[in-house]
């Protein structure tokens, strides 16, 4: 089932002498549970679509359908943890700006919390966590208010290399353990290929939509293990070719 549904969407910057094409004809339908990924060249408009489609920016043209009750969760490059506040209270800000907080979703976080290791982290701050900690926070305050679309801006490029395999492991069996749609942003071929069931390829700008691939792993299963697949390459040369990675 279709949860949202993009058509023709365009997004047009104006300065004091021109106007810029940034985003031009993008279409595409997400449905219930799938997990998307947007790759394309530096500077072609990634971040500008997961800004309209969750709310932040205005299109310049085009039609987004979804259900009137769709509510989203947005991940923003690095954790944006709160220092001062220990880890429970940075779970709750998102229930708290919403207005949200009472016994039911305080025992939600409870859940959460204990469900993927941080009960005894919860009195903790975020200078004691490690970095795949902190982004495990990040998420589950991001989950709090119970999103139906995950937005992932680029979530783990504040990470070293080997932590950032491991967390992206980490949220992706969150979010499929919770049953959430998602659509990521990344300049990283092989994490979208790992962890997408589909991947839109974009141009350099205008954005347009240069080709979408239906991931078909042999033994889908973690992105760590996904990667071990022997159709991993075969993706992986496929998309390479596909983006401008020049520009």
């Amino acid at each position: 089932m279709d949860i949202l549904k993009v058509k023709n969407l365009k997004k047009i910057y104006h300065t004091k002498k021109d106007e810029v094409l940034a985003v031009d004809n993008f279409s595409f339908n997400l449905k219930k549970g799938e997990f998307v990924a947007i790759v394309g060249p530096s500077g072609c408009g990634k971040s500008t679509i997961l800004s309209i489609l969750c709310g932040l920016d205005k299109a310049s043209d085009g039609l987004i359908t979804m259900d009137s009750n769709l509510t989203f969760g947005y991940m923003l490059q690095g954790d944006n943890l709160f220092e001062w506040e220990n880890i429970y209270k940075n779970c709750l800000l998102g229930l708290e700006l919403q207005k949200k907080v009472n016994k039911k979703s305080k025992n939600y976080v409870d859940k959460l919390l204990s469900k993927y290791g941080l009960t005894e982290f919860k009195n903790a701050y975020p200078h004691n966590l490690s970095g795949g900690m902190r982004q495990r926070v990040s998420l589950i305050r991001t989950l709090a208010t119970k999103p139906d679309i995950l937005f992932l801006d680029e979530p783990f490029s504040a990470l070293d290399p080997l932590t950032r395999l491991a967390v992206s492991d980490d949220v992706y069996k969150i979010i499929k353990e919770e049953k959430k749609s998602a659509i990521m942003v990344t300049h990283d071929l092989a994490e979208a290929i790992s962890m997408a069931d589909r991947i839109i390829v974009l141009s350099k700008r205008p954005s347009t939509i240069k080709n979408i691939y239906e991931i078909k792993l042999a033994n889908k299963s973690t992105p760590i293990n996904n990667r071990k697949d022997k159709e991993f390459s075969k993706y992986y040369d496929l998309i390479w070719k596909d983006i401008d990675y020049h520009v």
